[in-house]
């Protein structure tokens, strides 16, 4: 992880949405480095990614069914 609160954040996301903690790391990362290239101001970057995460997982779920 890039950063040290990544850790945690993935480890909620993997909690809260009962997705292996693997699948859920591998998103955060992919989804951090799409929202970080470029980025000037890192500040949200944390809340940004973790929201789209959720998101992805929440569809995926719904495109199962």
């Amino acid at each position: 992880m890039k950063h040290p609160a990544a850790e945690e954040v993935v480890k909620a996301i993997a909690n809260e949405t009962q997705t292996p903690l693997e699948i859920v790391a591998k998103m955060y990362e992919q989804t951090w480095a799409a929202f970080s290239d470029g980025a000037r101001v890192m500040d949200y970057l944390t809340v940004l990614v973790s929201r789209r995460v959720r998101e992805d997982l929440r569809n995926m779920r719904k495109n199962a069914h």
